[in-house]
C-alpha cells in the first residue's frame, strides 16, 4: 500500500529515480508488431482492418457494417438514462464555452509605405478521434477531443472506437457523439484504427490529425505514423499530485489520490504535505476507502508501485518538488492556493482549493482533460482549439516597398550562395 516518505531521510535523486522508471515505455518492444499491422492496413485497407478486428476484438464485421448506422445511434438513446443525457448536455455546454475563449482570429497590420503583414488562421480539414472501448468506455473522451475541433471549425471529424464482442459500440459513447453532431463513426480500434485514419481505406477516410488516448498499441501506432499525419501527444499513465497543508481534509485528499490510482496499475498518485500527522491520516483513509472501491486490486498495485505521501519542511519545498515532477494533474489543497499559483511552473492542469477535485476537470469544469503526462508538462500543454488550426503568414509589398529593401535581400542571398534568390529580386528592377 502507499508509503510515507520523509524527504529528510531520502536522497532527492533516489526519489526521482523511482519516478523516472515509470516514464520508460515499451514502445521499442511493441514497434515491430505495430508496424506490421500498419503496413497490412496500408496495403489491405478494409480487408486488413476487418481481419484484425476479428483477431483482437473477437467480432467479424463486414464492409457494410464497419460504420455505425444511424439506426444504431438512435437506438443508443433508449439504452441510457435521461439523467446521463442531461449531465452530458451540461458538460458539453461548459466545455464548449471554455474552449470558445481559446479561438484565435486571423490578423493583418499595415506597416506603412506599401507593406501589409498578417497571419491567417485556418481549421484543419479533417481530424480522426480515437475513443477507447471494449471493456471500458469513455464518453468524456468524445467530448474532450471533439469539442475543441468543432470550435476550431474542423468540418470532417471521423471517430473510431473498438466494438464489443456483439459488434456494438457503447451506447453512452454513441449518444455523446450524436449530441456533438458526429456521424462518421467506425467500429475499429487498436493499431489498425490508427492505420486506417493515417492511410485511409475504402470505407474510412484519411485524416490530417489523430487525437485521443489508447493502449500501448495505439500509442505506438500514433508515434509511428507521426509525420504522415499530425498527432496530439503520446499519452502515458495517469498522474495526480496533491500538495496539502494542515487545513486539508484527509478524507478528501485520499479520495482524490484514489480517483487516479483506479485508472490502471501504472497510474501515479502522490501527496506532498507539510504535516506528518496529516500524512498518517491520509494513509489511513486511503486504506479504508480502497476496500470499498470496485477497482481495488488495480488501486493497490498502483499505490504500491507508484504511490507515496512525501513529508516536506514547507510549502515552498513542496512546490519545488512538484515543479521537478511536472505532474499531469496538480491539486493545491491548501489554505491559500492562489498564493502558490505563480510559483507553479510545470503542471498539465492546476486545481485550486479543497473543493476543486480532479474529477471536476475530467467531466464538467470546462478545461480539457487531455493533458501531458510523464513529466512532459514541462513543454506540452493541454489539448486546445489551437491544436486543430494551422497558421499561414501573409506578406504584401508594393513595388516601392520592395525597392527599399532589395539591396539588403540580394546581399544576404549572395552570402548564402543562392544566386537564384538574388535574381528573383534583381529582375524586378532591371
Amino acid at each position: 500500500m502507499i508509503e510515507i516518505i520523509s524527504l529528510k531521510n531520502i536522497e532527492r535523486e533516489q526519489l526521482f529515480s523511482s519516478f523516472d522508471s515509470r516514464k520508460e515505455t515499451d514502445a521499442d518492444r511493441f514497434s515491430p508488431v505495430v508496424q506490421e499491422i500498419l503496413n497490412s492496413v496500408k496495403e489491405g485497407g478494409n480487408r486488413a482492418v476487418i481481419a484484425y478486428t476479428e483477431k483482437f476484438d473477437g467480432v467479424k464485421l463486414t464492409k457494410e457494417n464497419l460504420m455505425v448506422s444511424n439506426e444504431e445511434i438512435e437506438a443508443a438513446y433508449g439504452l441510457v438514462e435521461e439523467s446521463y443525457i442531461k449531465a452530458l448536455r451540461a458538460a458539453i455546454e461548459r466545455i464548449t464555452a471554455y474552449h470558445s475563449k481559446q479561438k484565435e482570429n486571423s490578423w493583418f497590420t499595415s506597416e506603412g509605405q506599401g507593406i501589409m503583414l498578417g497571419q491567417k488562421v485556418s481549421p484543419l480539414a479533417s481530424v480522426g478521434i480515437y475513443v477507447p472501448g471494449g471493456t471500458a468506455a469513455y464518453p468524456s473522451s468524445v467530448l474532450m477531443n471533439a469539442i475543441p475541433a468543432i470550435v476550431a471549425g474542423v468540418k470532417n471529424i471521423v471517430m473510431v472506437t473498438p466494438p464489443d464482442q456483439r459488434g456494438s459500440v457503447n451506447p453512452g459513447v454513441l449518444v455523446a457523439a450524436k449530441e456533438l453532431g458526429l456521424t462518421a463513426i467506425y467500429k475499429v480500434g487498436g493499431a489498425q484504427a490508427i492505420g486506417a485514419l493515417a492511410y485511409g481505406t475504402e470505407s474510412i477516410p484519411k485524416v490530417d490529425k489523430i487525437v485521443g488516448p489508447g493502449n500501448i498499441y495505439v500509442a505506438t501506432a500514433k508515434r509511428l505514423v507521426y509525420g504522415l499525419v499530425d498527432i496530439d501527444m503520446i499519452a502515458g499513465p495517469s498522474e495526480i499530485l496533491v500538495i496539502a497543508d494542515e487545513t486539508a481534509k484527509p478524507r478528501y485528499v485520499a479520495a482524490d489520490l484514489l480517483s487516479q490510482a483506479e485508472h490502471d496499475e501504472l497510474a501515479s498518485a502522490i501527496c506532498i504535505t507539510t504535516s506528518h500527522a496529516l500524512a498518517l491520516q491520509i494513509k489511513e483513509e486511503v486504506i479504508a476507502q480502497t476496500k470499498t472501491l470496485e477497482r481495488s486490486s488495480i488501486i493497490e498495485r498502483a499505490l504500491r508501485d507508484y504511490g507515496s505521501i512525501i513529508v516536506v519542511e514547507d510549502l515552498m519545498e513542496a512546490v519545488a518538488l512538484s515543479n521537478q515532477i511536472a505532474p499531469e494533474h496538480l491539486e493545491l489543497c491548501v489554505d491559500q492556493p492562489f498564493d502558490l499559483l505563480n510559483s507553479i511552473e510545470h503542471a498539465g492542469a492546476i486545481f485550486l482549493g479543497h473543493y476543486s477535485p480532479e474529477p471536476l476537470g475530467d467531466y464538467m469544469a470546462g478545461p480539457n482533460h487531455v493533458l501531458p503526462t510523464s513529466g512532459t508538462a514541462r513543454f506540452f500543454s493541454p489539448l486546445s482549439v489551437g491544436d486543430f488550426t494551422k497558421k499561414s503568414s501573409i506578406i504584401y509589398y508594393q513595388q516601392g516597398a520592395l525597392q527599399a529593401v532589395k539591396d539588403d535581400i540580394m546581399v544576404l542571398a549572395e552570402e548564402e550562395g543562392l544566386t537564384a534568390h538574388k535574381n528573383a529580386i534583381k529582375v524586378r528592377f532591371d
